[in-house]
């Protein structure tokens, strides 16, 4: 069982612990299990045989240690198996709708019985909300909202992070039995948001014995097919993964036809008929004879296009790019300089600043803004004027101090309800880098949204817009907004926008990150980073950015500090006199 499972198991612990009304210290222990466990690079099941090992890991004691180990030895733990036999399954279902919680859930089972999402809905519908306390007008709508939004969402798919760790682990299970050419394929090499099930690839002339190596995963909870060259497994705690096994004379061509979107790859079997060919996942074929497949270039070479990088493989005008060869030199990872978005245990992160610029130095950045939250973010202890001040002073000292990596005095500014900021101007005029978002108070209203945000856009020390559409993927779906118009607006103003790379956001979506940059928007990419490990988040950031077919020099955080600071809006800021 991979970390991602793993942390389910935890996290779903904490929701029924809610649920039974338990101490809040034990919920929160369950939660922070779960989070570090969902950041921790390295296998829990690589760790477990070292009796220290688990019990050195921030948050999990000797209880919680035990409890993992119980997991992967049988797949969950007592414990969780006893507390989900005192409510009804629906009730978990209940607390994931946007509104809900586990208290709010205990309280309408209590007092309406309402156990399901079936239930909620016929409670609804015959007006029961009614009169439960903490359900008004406005919660009974949004609720309703929600839960029609649920009935068309489909099946939950996974964050791109949590894909990544079962793919991971997968490759390397191959890769250890001398299976060197394996791949994955899908939603996942084309590095979209979420993830449905993975598909990987091997190229061997021992097929069946890949197949084997492949179910023999420790893993695999259910094989649900197997043959010499394909099979389909459900692993535990996760989802459906498939292999096949390719000749290697075949392989690019199933590389290209299983990572393609439907619309990618219809388009090019059109370019093939056009030029009198076959094309499929065996391969390029003029007659009987195959002309390319055992590399992916080949195969675009085969049809007259230049080689597409899998994330633009979408029909979004990457082919006629490619007939052009004039593709996009997409950004790379190690473009970025630096990261600009990343909190400290000052606001709600969980390390120091010399902890955070110590992990920022060891992978090569350059610089790190500290934009810790101002002060209406309460429940993350928001940093007042004084505070922040202290913060910068404290920065001051460490960039002195410590060299080979600049520290930038940053702020997370909330937008208030009216549009104002939270800090007054001589406050942000000494920062580096202040980046606007909205946290409270997100409006059905696009309008509503939209004018409080250009507020912060035409602000002349508002240097970018973080997380600029609010969504958090599975959890809340975006917040309304005239994209056009505040796309229009950074443009013209020389406003940021933030391409985020925390897994729950990965926001601006792609879509809506090509069409800002078609408005001439310059963008940031930043991390988010409540923690050290979550520096790592760079990757979805670069993902989202070359999605959206963006090369280097649309992005910031791409050039040198010097570079930098003359490209931020407040570099043309004068003060009134």
């Amino acid at each position: 069982m991979e970390n991602p499972a793993i942390a389910d198991q935890f996290d779903e612990m904490a929701d029924l612990l809610e649920l039974d009304g338990a101490n809040v210290f034990r919920v929160r222990a369950y939660r922070n299990a779960a989070r570090v466990i969902r950041d921790l690079g390295t296998p829990l099941r690589d760790l477990a045989h070292d009796p220290k090992a688990l019990v050195e890991l921030p948050g999990i004691g000797t209880d919680l240690a035990a409890k993992i180990r119980e997991i992967l030895e049988t797949g969950t733990f007592k414990a969780l198996a006893e507390l989900r036999s005192k409510f009804p399954a629906g009730l978990l279902e209940l607390t994931r709708l946007p509104g809900l919680g586990p208290k709010r859930v205990r309280l309408l089972h209590d007092t309406l019985g309402i156990a399901s999402l079936g239930d909620l809905r016929r409670a609804l519908e015959e007006g029961r909300l009614e009169g439960v306390r903490g359900f008004g007008e406005r919660s009974v709508r949004k609720l309703k909202e929600e839960l029609d939004r649920a009935a068309t969402r489909g099946e939950k798919r996974m964050l791109l992070a949590e894909a990544e760790k079962w793919v991971n682990a997968l490759l390397e299970h191959l890769r250890a039995g001398g299976f060197d050419t394996v791949e994955a394929a899908g939603s996942y090499r084309r590095r979209k948001e979420t993830v449905g099930d993975l598909d990987l690839l091997v190229a061997t002339t021992e097929g069946p014995r890949a197949i084997e190596r492949f179910v023999s995963y420790s893993g695999v909870e259910e094989i649900l097919a197997q043959g010499p060259t394909k099979a389909s497994v459900r692993l535990r705690g996760g989802p459906q993964a498939d292999l096949r096994a390719v000749h290697p004379d075949e392989y690019g061509a199933a590389l290209c036809y299983f990572t393609g979107s439907k619309a990618h790859n219809v388009e090019l079997r059109k370019i093939a008929q056009a030029l009198d060919l076959k094309l499929n996942e065996y391969g390029v074929f003029s007659g009987e004879r195959r002309v390319a497949g055992r590399t992916e270039e080949e195969v675009y070479e085969a049809l007259g296009l230049e080689w597409i990088p899998p994330e633009l493989r979408e029909a979004r005008g990457e082919i006629e790019l490619a007939k052009r060869r004039s593709l996009p030199q997409l950004v790379e990872l190690r473009d970025v300089r630096g990261d600009l978005h990343a909190h400290t245990n000052a606001t709600d992160g969980k390390a120091t600043l010399e902890e955070m610029a110590a992990a920022a130095r060891n992978l090569g950045h350059r610089y790190l803004a500290i934009t810790d939250h101002s002060k209406r973010v309460t429940m993350a202890r928001g940093l007042d004027a004084e505070r922040l001040r202290m913060q910068w002073r404290e920065i001051d000292r460490i960039n002195r101090e410590a060299g080979g990596l600049i520290l930038l005095k940053g702020v997370e500014l909330d937008v208030l309800d009216d549009g104002a900021l939270d800090l007054p101007d001589d406050v942000l005029a000494e920062a580096d880098y202040v980046v606007a978002s909205l946290h409270y108070g997100a409006s059905r209203d696009p309008r509503e949204n939209t004018r409080r945000l250009l507020r912060a856009v035409m602000h002349p020390l508002v240097d970018a817009i973080a997380h600029p559409t609010g969504r958090l993927l599975n959890r809340r779906e975006p917040y309304p907004l005239d994209f056009e118009e505040l796309a229009r607006a950074c443009a013209a103003e020389g406003c940021l926008l933030e391409l985020n790379g925390s897994p729950e956001r990965m926001d601006l979506p792609d879509h809506l990150a090509m069409a800002a940059a078609e408005e001439g928007v310059r963008f940031v990419l930043g991390t988010d980073s409540h923690a050290v490990s979550h520096l790592g988040y760079m990757s979805y950031a670069v993902a989202i950015a070359r999605r959206a077919g963006l090369t280097k020099d649309r992005i910031v955080n791409c050039l040198d500090l010097e570079g930098l600071r003359r490209s931020l809006k407040r570099s043309a800021y004068r003060p009134i006199q």
